[in-house]
């Protein structure tokens, strides 16, 4: 299962990382659909002790996929197959729309990272939302309970002014919410122009109180609501998101996005220029994302919001640690480019004997 590696460095390595990811994802689906698809579920399917309960749901493992990696909905049921616990859909935004100029993915191989400066390129909700529909009800159907649990990451689509934000979102929650077990609020990407402004707490109040009581009325139940940051936030900015947290009774706090910041790489310094602004993430965001999550669980208390922790996630021993600093859950994406199918499996094994 470790031939993956080799695999990555003879054939992706030297392609377009854009068009790597399309070819491996597509194969990931084709897989799906073969009679390779039960035996990959039932091989690959997370260890009973591996439950978790968060957000009001049972999730089968601790271990999940972030939003990035199927930002439609076209692949649920057959990323779930490779055992995640669950996986974050988008970011979806109210209207489809291309995302920014090509090429726009960047892999540091030394740094095990990517830059990206995608831009939300997606289908828009309204595509996105039969998708969700039909891959809850597979999920159901192939893998009972607990099965895999589908969070549904929104975004501001581009052309929207900052003025008019809240309504852009909540045209995304109402059309999504009922098909999502969560609903995760993007206000921290750097790749959509002044979004991250939207984390200030005066803009960011009334934008989640807004996106949770559309939710609820859309679904017709309560669906859990986080919020996702980003790494770059001041001590004081987590404070400030953390008393939000509580104040509005959120779900939970997703920490962190990527990271702007080009701090610690080994990556030639010439070529990261070369590759041009975007959001850095991988391992070298492990110590920052490690120490928001630190201070966000300090703030929010033992009993207080779920925090779900993101950011250089790469084997069952980073899971475990998220876990024992306050994490409820925990996902990778960028290590998934590097490691291969089996990655969540493995860090799943991993976790089992921990817990044996």
């Amino acid at each position: 299962m470790r031939i993956y590696p080799t695999f990555f460095r003879l054939v992706f390595s030297g392609m377009d990382p854009e068009l790597a990811h399309r070819i491996g994802f597509v194969l990931i689906r084709a897989a799906a659909r073969t009679p390779a698809g039960p035996v990959m579920r039932r091989l690959m399917r997370p260890a009973p002790r591996l439950r978790t309960e968060a957000l009001g749901l049972e999730f089968p493992s601790p271990f999940g996929l972030a939003a990035g990696f199927d930002k439609e909905g076209s692949g649920i049921a057959a990323l779930s197959n490779l055992g995640f616990g669950h996986v974050e859909v988008g970011t979806v935004t109210a209207k489809a729309q291309p995302g920014n100029p090509k090429p726009r993915l960047f892999r540091l191989v030394e740094d095990r990272a990517v830059i990206n400066r995608m831009g939300f390129n997606n289908d828009g909700a309204p595509a996105v939302a039969p998708r969700l529909d039909k891959a809850r009800k597979t999920l159901a159907r192939t893998f009972g309970t607990p099965r895999p649990v589908i969070g549904v990451n929104i975004g501001k689509t581009k052309t929207v002014d900052l003025d008019d934000a809240v309504e852009d979102y909540l045209s995304s929650a109402r059309e999504l919410a009922p098909h999502a077990d969560y609903l995760a609020v993007n206000v921290s990407s750097p790749n959509t122009p002044g979004l991250r402004r939207l984390q200030d707490i005066s803009a960011l109040r009334p934008l989640l109180a807004s996106v949770g009581s559309a939710a609820d009325e859309a679904a017709g139940r309560h669906v859990p609501l986080l919020v996702k940051i980003a790494p770059d936030l001041t001590d004081a900015d987590i404070d400030d998101v953390a008393e939000l947290a509580r104040s509005l009774r959120l779900d939970g706090v997703i920490a962190t996005n990527t990271t702007v910041t080009r701090e610690n790489l080994v990556t030639d310094p010439e070529r990261v220029i070369a590759c041009g602004v975007g959001g850095l993430s991988g391992a070298p965001l492990k110590k920052r994302s490690l120490e928001v999550l630190r201070r966000l669980r300090s703030q929010l208390g033992e009993d207080g919001p779920a925090i779900i922790s993101v950011g250089g996630v790469e084997t069952a021993e980073d899971v475990q640690e998220r876990l024992d600093a306050g994490a409820v859950l925990v996902q990778g994406y960028t290590a998934f480019l590097y490691e291969g199918p089996f990655w969540a499996a493995r860090i799943n094994r991993g976790l089992a004997r921990n817990r044996a």
